[in-house]
């Protein structure tokens, strides 16, 4: 069963605005799986998912390994007359340049292959430093970077852009998928699930749990050592 929270007075240092009312919410700790609320009107406030980050930095992993296929496989290989030709996504972004479509090629190239890596490795260097238990030093740079380049990851636009292409190529020569274009579709859709699963009020949580870890375990290093 799922809890469900509305938010407190707007006593308190911690305060969340309603996206609906505009109503000053204290924010309130609430179980995995559960929500908060606005207090006044209902909206939804912020939900907790249960293992937010570790279910993200999965899929943002599995996202990272395909992104390298992706981008070294063959995405389609033609068939035409016996004459068999086959390109990467880096072979397109040329082809186009070569072709003097260098806005086209520059555009293909940002929000399919610059942005998608920078939201993955920014991700993966927020995410994996606190599982393993310590807080990265540019985590909010990272974050804010994450924010930045997610409306310009446009995986799924180019994938759609692919299909249709073939689908009109099919008359011309024999289509065949490489395993870059199975790859892509993977792609999108894990981090379509990264995007969904990630919660920030959990990610900062986790930021605050560990910092107050940290110093406890320098202290009792350098007791350590000191006694030594």
């Amino acid at each position: 069963m799922r809890s469900l929270v509305y938010g407190a007075s707007v006593s308190g240092a911690s305060l969340i605005a309603c996206h609906e009312c505009d109503l000053l919410n204290r924010e309130t700790v609430i179980p995995p799986g559960g929500k908060a609320c606005c207090r006044r009107c209902g909206a939804l406030l912020y939900r907790r998912t249960r293992n937010s980050l570790d279910r993200t930095l999965a899929f943002t992993l599995g996202a990272a390994v395909l992104m390298v296929v992706a981008n070294l496989f063959p995405i389609v290989e033609l068939d035409a007359q016996g004459h068999r030709t086959s390109t990467t996504l880096f072979g397109s972004v040329r082809t186009l340049y070569d072709d003097e479509m260098r806005s086209v090629a520059t555009l293909v190239f940002a929000t399919t292959i610059l942005m998608p890596a920078l939201e993955t490795g920014a991700m993966i260097y927020m995410l994996l430093p606190l599982k393993l238990g310590w807080v990265p030093k540019r985590l909010p740079a990272m974050f804010r970077l994450v924010q930045t380049v997610r409306p310009w990851s446009m995986v799924e636009v180019f994938m759609l852009g692919t299909l249709v292409s073939l689908a009109k190529l099919e008359h011309l020569a024999h289509v065949v998928p490489g395993i870059a274009l199975w790859s892509f579709g993977a792609l999108m859709a894990l981090m379509a699930a990264a995007a969904a699963s990630f919660d920030a009020h959990e990610l900062w949580a986790r930021v605050e749990a560990t910092g107050r870890r940290a110093p406890r375990f320098s202290m009792a290093a350098s007791n350590g050592e000191a006694a030594r």
